[in-house]
């Protein structure tokens, strides 16, 4: 197994028991991240942030304060986590169940969760944005713009994070430049080369 080198740059008052970190990440004041976290580079892990064993997150992720990451969360590269975002891993939890089933959550690349959103065992599509309080109860396709509680499809977003606006023949172009075809029939988009 090949190893990783720890980066210098956390803080001392992290309890940090992973070796599995990338370069260049940051975890900072007041975090847990048990032995078994996987963690990418470039990342920024904010204070108050609890990682706990089966949990893989990708480069250039940034979490921020007062987020738990549970057993059985996969966050792929570039995505950020807004404050205070809840995650299950447990759809029938009892405090002392006989028998447990971990429930697993997918946050596919360049998704973002907003503040105090809660997020049950789904996948969130890549460069998909969950607006800040919605409650995610069901997979998420990609570029899809998603709020309220149950959070619902309310439009589509660029890679950039701008709302597209889809002509008659389902093109839509963002002024970053970037364009884009939907598909009503899939609720489906996908990014033009």
């Amino acid at each position: 197994m090949k190893s990783v080198m720890v980066p210098s740059n956390i803080h001392p008052s992290a309890d940090v028991q992973t070796s599995a970190i990338g370069a260049g990440t940051c975890i900072w004041q007041f975090c847990v991240v048990l032995a078994k976290a996987r963690i990418g580079s470039d990342c920024n892990i904010c204070s108050h942030v609890f990682i706990e064993n089966d949990v893989v997150i990708g480069n250039r992720v940034t979490i921020k304060c007062g987020v738990q990451l549970w057993d059985g969360i996969t966050i792929e590269d570039d995505v950020f986590i807004g404050p205070n975002a809840s995650f299950v891993n447990d759809l029938t939890p009892r405090s002392r169940p006989s028998s447990w089933k971990l429930s697993r959550t997918v946050l596919r690349r360049g998704a973002s969760i907003g503040a105090n959103s809660t997020i049950l065992p789904v996948t969130v599509g890549d460069w998909a944005l969950v607006a800040a309080g919605t409650v995610v109860t069901r997979d998420i396709p990609s570029f899809a713009l998603i709020l309220g509680n149950p959070g619902r499809i309310a439009g589509w977003v660029c890679q950039c994070g701008l709302r597209l606006n889809f002509n008659s023949d389902h093109l839509a172009r963002c002024s970053c430049g970037k364009s884009y075809h939907h598909t009503p029939e899939t609720r489906s988009t996908q990014l033009l080369p």
